[in-house]
């Protein structure tokens, strides 16, 4: 059977998540639903990362088994096809190697986080993006994201339902970054690390709001790493300002991809 990776791009709004549910909608139930309108059959899919309910991505990458050889460009199109109206679309597919694991052969995971600091109310924004009526200011904000990059326990920035093994991980960048946009300034977030603990993007931009808003110090930000204790983290942000931006291989599998121009139109 034949593997494919697939490139996926989804608006998180309509969704309780990326895993599939019994009585939710979720992306990977709707693309496996896709996926069984082009062969008739049981389908089960793997992604790079299991987002949030709200959370969108720009770059999920997921792989799927085929029963027959698919073209990579062909398989696309049919899927997007499938897939409407909802807004999930495969932008590319690759053939891959059997032993290709959309998880675990990634070295890297990337999140871009939206913060729009604005008093009117968010519209052509609206869902894309975390609205906060003050000025923030991003200097002290990097200067307290400074202080998470590297290796630590991260048990302050981990939900308390996270099932992974160890609070263990390296953070390898945490850039904060004002934008002006035509909709108001924003602050950006680009967040990377080889694998992340649940909420642990969203309760880094909460905590660093309050550095913004000057109700924490920069140097709060490490007194809370150092506690190791969840109730010294600062507010966790909600998700709709979250995007899995992408997903790094050791050979990237759309390197020779062929993105898709027009099959959701």
């Amino acid at each position: 059977m034949p593997r494919y990776a697939l490139k996926v791009e989804y608006h998180g709004k309509p969704f309780a998540g990326w895993q599939r549910q019994a009585d939710q909608p979720s992306v990977q139930g709707t693309i496996e639903a896709a996926l069984a309108k082009l062969e008739p059959c049981y389908h089960t899919i793997a992604a790079a990362g299991r987002t949030d309910a709200g959370v969108h991505a720009l770059g999920q990458v997921a792989h799927c088994d085929m029963e027959k050889d698919w073209d990579p460009f062909r398989l696309a199109g049919a899927l997007n096809y499938h897939l409407k109206p909802a807004p999930v679309s495969i932008v590319a597919a690759a053939l891959v190697d059997d032993d290709w694991h959309a998880r675990f052969s990634a070295l890297e995971r990337r999140y871009f986080f939206r913060l729009l600091m604005r008093r009117a109310p968010a519209t052509h924004q609206h869902g894309l993006v975390w609205q906060i009526n003050n000025q923030l200011d991003a200097d002290a904000m990097q200067e307290g994201a400074n202080r998470l990059i590297g290796h630590h326990d991260f048990t302050t920035f981990r939900s308390s339902i996270c099932q992974a093994a160890s609070p263990l991980k390296t953070l390898d960048e945490l850039r904060v970054a004002r934008a002006e946009t035509p909709s108001g300034p924003e602050i950006h977030f680009h967040v990377r690390a080889r694998s992340f603990l649940h909420n642990q993007v969203r309760s880094f931009v909460g905590t660093l709001e309050r550095v913004g808003a000057g109700a924490w110090e920069p140097q709060d930000v490490t007194t809370a790493l150092q506690a190791r204790d969840r109730a010294a983290c600062g507010p966790v942000c909600p998700p709709q300002g979250l995007y899995l931006a992408g997903v790094g291989y050791p050979d990237d599998p759309f390197e020779q991809d062929t993105l898709i121009d027009s099959g959701k139109d």
